[in-house]
């Protein structure tokens, strides 16, 4: 009995596996984290709690309500507030709203943080489905650790949430290479329609009318502040704050200098179309030396011992035959 005893016990010794029991662990915390993070669980929040204070309050126009997809509200109130929690979990692990907001500014977006937040999230979400996926590849192609899983899973994450600051950086950056291409055609335009006679109100309002695109579109912007009741320099001078271009605010500062003071708009306007363009032409000129130097790479490193080479072997061949 006790020799059959000592062979059960190694048999379930034999058996037990780490990484079965790892995993069971982690399936254990994730199913407990479900149950945690349960609606029902949930502490109301600050809506919550006033909603049945403010139930008889009147209702808005129906014309401000926002229509939602159909057969997505249930889901999106399932994880609205997961989606919450973590977005501001990463705005305290990484900070930045200014920053942020600034760079929302520039891309054109609308100034939301939260919003950008959830999207990182969700970006995060994606990325940590990506690592996940590849990490079990490894690992069933391996096998061994689950340690090298755990990792890739991680790194998908972060790799994720940081994708969509780059992103939100590329498509300001783009943005403003777009505008700083607009910017002498509308120069002049604007130019022209003060020599025709008109105002700087009137020069904007038929650009605005007569052109497409980004810059356009923040005239535009500045025209409706202006007229929304804000004056016309601290109209262009938000146009100078949400751009992160120089040229821009050389631009507004040149404008409301020359209608305040009352200056010659339209010589101003041309100046600073050819300051742009020249610009343009330096950076120009930059990339291409900059492109010439890397181009000297492969030429020296590939191309010249290859000509060298055959310049070269023929002659140690005719002097090894010789010999």
């Amino acid at each position: 009995m006790r020799a059959f005893g000592l062979a059960a016990v190694s048999t379930v010794s034999d058996g037990w596996s780490r990484t079965g029991a790892l995993l069971g662990v982690m399936l254990g915390l994730g199913l407990l984290l479900l149950w945690v993070g349960l609606p029902r669980h949930r502490r109301p929040g600050l809506e919550d709690r006033l909603y049945p204070y403010l139930r008889d309050a009147p209702r808005p126009s129906r014309l401000l309500a926002v229509t939602p997809v159909a057969g997505s509200g249930a889901l999106a109130a399932l994880l609205r507030p997961v989606v919450g929690e973590l977005a501001q979990g990463i705005e305290r692990l990484l900070g930045g709203s200014a920053s942020v907001r600034r760079r929302l500014l520039r891309a054109g977006a609308s100034p939301d943080v939260d919003r950008f937040r959830a999207e990182q999230v969700l970006w995060g979400a994606l990325g940590t489905v990506g690592g996940l996926a590849l990490g079990a590849l490894i690992w069933l192609g391996k096998g061994g650790s689950v340690v090298p899983a755990l990792v890739m899973t991680f790194c998908g994450t972060g790799a994720g949430v940081v994708a969509r600051d780059q992103w939100l950086s590329h498509q300001a950056a783009e943005r403003e290479r777009r505008m700083l291409t607009e910017f002498p055609t509308i120069a002049e335009l604007l130019a022209l329609a003060v020599g025709a006679g008109e105002g700087a109100v009137g020069a904007l309002e038929r650009v605005c009318r007569l052109s497409h695109g980004e810059l356009s579109g923040e005239l535009a912007r500045c025209l409706a502040d202006a007229r929304a009741g804000a004056n016309l320099q601290n109209a262009l001078q938000g146009l100078a704050d949400r751009t992160g271009l120089p040229s821009l605010a050389r631009f507004v500062d040149g404008m409301v200098i020359a209608v305040q003071r009352g200056t010659p708009l339209a010589e101003v306007l041309r100046s600073q179309a050819q300051d742009v363009r020249e610009a343009g032409r330096r950076a120009v000129m930059e990339s291409g030396g900059k492109k010439e130097i890397a181009m000297m790479l492969p030429v020296v490193f590939m191309i010249l011992p290859v000509t060298v080479l055959f310049a070269v072997y023929p002659g140690f061949a005719f002097l090894r035959f010789s010999i």
